[in-house]
């Protein structure tokens, strides 16, 4: 099965928009008519009640969407363990509320699929690996059951190998893997091909993002633009192929002074690797 250049996507996050007209007009300049969305400002913001009809008018699809737990904090790898994803107990009520909200507004675009990190999974707290199971069929069985929707859980805090582990204990709940090899590197959590070809029976959405690792251990990488950063792009996409891959692959950026631009360079870039 050969890729195709008309899965290309972008997140709308990655330009910062603060309003639907925002996304319209950047899905414009950066030349992608196809985004994966945010979908926490279209559940809990007024100001984002129309987009879809927005959206609509534009022709812009939106192919999947996005959830953000609350309370997470990015700073260090250390303090986004330490709050990430539905791991923390004392957001868990409101995250659980917020997400029903969500499913409602993937149910109003139709959405396949919702990503999210689910936050750091623990091979050595037994309770804690318990807890994070539990709560993620409960976000899967919401999805699942009010919008038709698979959840993925996005790459990066995990090693392939511990990430290849845990998936089978929630895959039959209709969880999925959203793979982003930039996280991979920038977590320091192992070579992103050997992971991705090893998950790949569970790998439903892609993101196209790129990074350099971290300089020591306890730090963050840097994200760069695709194509100048440590990703083996001619391996990541054999592996898709080799695996007959024929779903979203979605640009990725959260870093930079030009994200429009780097994006843009982005869906120029990929295609060569598809043939």
């Amino acid at each position: 099965m050969t890729l195709s250049a008309d899965k290309l996507a972008f997140c709308s996050w990655s330009t910062q928009p603060n309003c639907p007209k925002c996304v319209v007009n950047n899905a414009s300049a950066i030349g992608l008519s196809r985004v994966q969305l945010h979908l926490d400002p279209v559940a809990l913001d007024p100001k984002w009640a129309d987009c879809k009809a927005a959206f609509d008018d534009a022709g812009l699809e939106v192919v999947s969407g996005m959830y953000t737990p609350l309370g997470e904090d990015y700073t260090t790898p250390a303090t986004i363990k330490a709050t990430g994803g539905i791991v923390p107990d004392e957001h868990w009520e409101q995250n659980l509320e917020n997400f029903r909200k969500v499913a409602e507004a993937a149910k109003s675009f139709g959405l396949e699929h919702v990503s999210f990190h689910a936050g750091f999974i623990p091979e050595d707290d037994p309770a804690v690996f318990g807890k994070i199971v539990d709560r993620l069929k409960q976000l899967a069985a919401i999805l699942r059951e009010t919008a038709g929707a698979r959840l993925l859980l996005e790459t990066g805090q995990e090693t392939g190998e511990s990430l290849a582990a845990f998936i089978p204990h929630v895959a039959d709940d209709g969880i999925g893997i959203n793979f982003d090899p930039a996280n991979m590197i920038l977590y320091g959590m192992g070579d992103p091909i050997e992971a991705l070809d090893r998950l790949m029976p569970f790998v439903r959405q892609v993101h196209l993002k790129d990074a350099t690792p971290p300089a020591e251990p306890g730090a963050w990488g840097s994200e760069v633009a695709v194509g100048t950063g440590a990703v083996n792009w001619d391996a990541f996409f054999n592996v898709l192929k080799g695996a007959g891959y024929d779903g979203d692959m979605v640009i990725e950026r959260e870093a930079g002074d030009d994200r429009i631009g780097d994006i843009k360079q982005a869906a120029a870039y990929a295609p060569q690797f598809f043939a």
